[in-house]
């Protein structure tokens, strides 16, 4: 019978008994050198510096729209005149222009962002995906003013022959469609600025998009494939709800850029302070765009004021956004954690 040995540990489970506390407190953390408390001290004032900005900024609008506040209060936001000549002012041309350009710009650029990503992360060929990926990332550093330049020397041409009117030649005459359809075929308009805004804000959401799609375990994707699901179906049921944070974080990112630009839709829109009709091909005008074509001419008083009030008005449009955005991923990120 062979003779049991006693349980003996190794020198290195003797080691860490000796230096493990036996009970009692845990030891002291040691003191934090000085590069730490440098580093603590500069990432807190990089926070509050952050801060202290934001605020001025928002006291500095106030401040400097005051007059127009006292003046017209709220009705600002729904007066359509805009004549400074009798020094009559109201922000509803600029605030229509800015939101049903920066809708149509939605409605166009993400089915075809989600297209390209679906495209590059599922269908694309090994030696078609890095080259398609990189053009789509350079055309984000395309400057906003060539795209402007280029869509009034180029776009609006073609626009005007090929789409407005031939569509203004088929409703003519139709109730809805005719009004829609409607104004001078020049080429510029709400249109045109949602569709060159579309063209900008493509790269954004696409590359956003293609990051987050690809971030989905290929596990999920295998196994769905190997149950017989098509295409399709596995990104509208595995992908799509995996990444559906990640997705809507792309289109808001997207949508702040399309209702903060301002050279590119100052080209195009027409830069009219007047509502005639509500159609898309009517000459119209947006926030920035009528900061960039007044402020440098507006001298002190009521217009300068009215010019500020509108981007107030452009900063609260942003923070509901960015509010709205942060309340839906809160709630996409709540409905995950129940399902889990």
């Amino acid at each position: 019978m062979a003779a049991t040995l006693p349980a003996t540990p190794y020198p290195e489970d003797q080691k860490m008994e000796r230096t493990q506390p036996q009970g009692g407190p845990p030891p002291a953390r040691r003191a934090s050198p000085w590069i730490d408390t440098l580093f603590s001290v500069l990432t807190h004032g990089a926070a509050i510096f952050t801060l202290t900005m934001l605020a001025g900024i928002i006291v500095s609008l106030f401040i400097g729209a005051a007059p127009a506040i006292q003046e017209y209060g709220l009705s600002f936001l729904w007066r359509s005149e805009w004549d400074p000549v009798q020094n009559q002012y109201g922000g509803l041309v600029m605030i229509y222009g800015t939101l049903m350009t920066s809708f149509i710009a939605l409605l166009i650029g993400v089915p075809v962002s989600f297209g390209i990503a679906l495209f590059l992360t599922e269908l694309s060929p090994g030696w078609l995906k890095r080259p398609l990926g990189v053009a789509i990332e350079l055309l984000a550093a395309v400057p906003s003013i060539v795209y402007g330049m280029w869509g009034l020397l180029v776009f609006a041409p073609i626009l005007s022959t090929f789409v407005q009117q031939p569509l203004q030649g088929v409703f003519a005459g139709v109730p809805i469609l005719g009004a829609l359809f409607s104004g001078p075929p020049v080429g510029i308009g709400i249109l045109s600025a949602g569709i060159i805004l579309a063209i900008m804000i493509i790269p954004f959401i696409a590359s956003v998009m293609r990051d987050v799609f690809e971030v989905t375990p290929p596990m999920l994707k295998e196994s769905a494939y190997g149950l017989g699901s098509t295409t399709w179906e596995v990104v509208w049921k595995v992908v799509l709800p995996y990444t559906k944070t990640g997705v809507v974080g792309g289109i808001m990112l997207g949508l702040g850029r399309a209702l903060g630009e301002t050279m590119a839709v100052t080209f195009v829109i027409g830069n009219f302070n007047q509502l005639n009709s509500l159609s898309l091909f009517e000459a119209a005008n947006s926030i920035t765009s009528a900061l960039a074509n007044e402020f440098a001419e507006a001298g002190e008083g009521l217009h300068q004021a009215s010019l500020i009030y509108l981007g107030l008005v452009l900063f609260f449009i942003t923070f509901v956004v960015l509010a709205c955005s942060k309340l839906l991923l809160n709630q996409l990120k709540k409905g995950e954690g129940s399902r889990a």
